[in-house]
């Protein structure tokens, strides 16, 4: 075992998809590009969507949906402290389950993550439009994918350093914009002394300005912002200690992005009537620029433009590591567990790069309306990976059960009982899209997409039997 993977500490199993990798990330590295991942364009932007449907309610929204990822990255947790490797939940179920449900997980897995990165890209021109209305918005996001490409190619302590400053120049905004938030809110700092109080959160239609079945709907646009906590198992091949780590990050890091997303809804709605956050920028962007604060509305435009690089930057190195572990299970192409010599899966980077350039397009052919379907796609392709997670944790289980062993130290609370709820949850997501206009095209590219799996699965096993 080479000194690199040393590092991992006693009785950390090695697996062959890690080979090539180097154990250079800290618990801080893995908090903040947890963070990074999971607070970005769902939080800034996406969150127009939300409000829209739920109104104030949203923020029950983001109590319900955060409780259910917990679970999620619960049952994740127990295996990757188990057994700590890049390819996470895609080994787990080509170990428990069987090759083809890992051959499926990981690149669906790769997929949800290209639709991110997409989502991402396909706002940061809107952001730069802030200041630069005239300039297209694809040019922006060309620019944005040759330096965060140029950024993954380099090592993953490197990496680990750039995306820990980026996360936390987000996270201490969110921070100071609620509590600015509250001070407007209370005393009227900002606002000619008067104090906004808290009515915008039930004068414009109540609480639940569209009823329940609002709150449902916004629900599903919810579930599309905590995509991206999940990076938190891929970094278990590349952490320092992650026996250690990746419980505490798992614990820490999920009541994080619930506090940061309750808290900032909370601002938003209370700040201004919820009812005329309208989807064409950030809604924090337009609160405090309606409320005539335009130093302010700068100062958030450059936060949510770094949570947006943030998102795709973490976006990369996940898709990077994810067919670096494919490839080495021989589900994808073997050249694409190549690692330079600072350790980075560059021609895994380079591809997933060049796929998620397709948004540039995208956005230049459809700049209104790109983001909403993109987001629905990704949406579908989560739930489809949350699934696949929970199934995983309990053939985990099982496992375990035939071997006489007991689960680790960091075991999912209430199973079974809490991974049925979780299932239970997601199937009903999936009947909910079917009433929102713009994640219906989700349903017809989830099935497509699954087919196309198992369809590839079964050539590439044929091809080998020949062989």
């Amino acid at each position: 075992m080479s000194s690199s993977n040393e590092a991992g500490g006693p009785g950390v199993r090695e697996l062959p998809q890690d080979e090539g990798l180097r154990r250079g990330l800290k618990n801080r590295h893995i908090q903040l590009i947890a963070l990074g991942g999971a607070i970005g364009t769902g939080l800034f932007y996406g969150s127009s969507e939300s409000i829209g449907q739920a109104g104030p309610a949203v923020m029950i929204c983001y109590l319900v949906g955060g409780a259910v990822i917990f679970l999620v990255m619960r049952a994740l947790g127990e295996m990757s402290v188990h057994t700590p490797t890049s390819g996470a939940f895609s080994q787990y179920a080509y170990e428990y389950w069987s090759p083809r449900a890992g051959f499926v997980s990981g690149w669906n897995y790769w997929f949800n993550y290209i639709g991110v990165q997409m989502a991402e890209l396909t706002v940061v021109g809107k952001y730069v439009q802030f200041w630069l209305p005239g300039l297209p918005a694809w040019v922006s996001a060309a620019v944005f994918v040759v330096v965060i490409t140029a950024v993954n190619l380099v090592t993953v302590r490197a990496y680990g350093e750039i995306e820990f400053w980026l996360a936390l120049i987000k996270v201490v905004a969110i921070i100071a914009m609620i509590v600015g938030g509250v001070l407007l809110v209370c005393t009227g700092l900002g606002n000619g002394g008067r104090p906004i109080g808290l009515s915008n959160m039930w004068t414009h239609g109540g609480f639940f300005p569209n009823g329940v079945q609002g709150m449902l709907m916004g629900l599903v646009v919810v579930m599309f912002s905590f995509g991206g906590v999940e990076l938190i198992g891929i970094t278990a091949g590349e952490a320092d200690d992650p026996r250690r780590t990746i419980p505490k990050a798992i614990d820490q890091v999920v009541g994080r992005i619930l506090i940061f997303y309750v808290g900032t809804v909370a601002v938003i709605v209370a700040l201004f009537p919820w009812d005329r956050l309208g989807t064409a920028g950030s809604p924090l962007v337009t609160i405090f620029s309606g409320l005539g604060i335009a130093g302010a509305a700068h100062i958030l435009n450059v936060v949510v433009l770094t949570a947006a690089v943030s998102a795709y930057n973490s976006g990369l190195y996940s898709n990077g590591r994810m067919l670096h572990a494919l490839a080495r299970q021989g589900n994808a192409p073997a050249p694409l567990a190549r690692t330079n010599r600072f350790g980075s899966p560059w021609l895994g980077i380079l591809v997933s790069s060049a796929v998620t350039a397709v948004a540039v397009l995208l956005t230049y052919l459809f700049p209104d309306t790109v983001f909403l379907y993109v987001m629905s796609v990704t949406t579908i392709a989560a739930v489809i990976n949350w699934t696949m997670i929970v199934i995983t944790d309990m053939r985990f289980r099982a496992r375990l059960r035939s071997r006489g062993e007991a689960p680790a130290g960091f075991a999912m609370p209430g199973f079974p009982w809490t991974s049925a709820l979780v299932l239970a949850f997601l199937a009903m997501l999936v009947v909910l899209m079917a009433f929102i206009p713009s994640y219906r095209v989700a349903l017809v590219v989830g099935p497509v997409w699954l087919v196309v799996l198992l369809v590839a699965r079964r050539m590439r096993t044929g091809a080998r039997n020949r062989g």
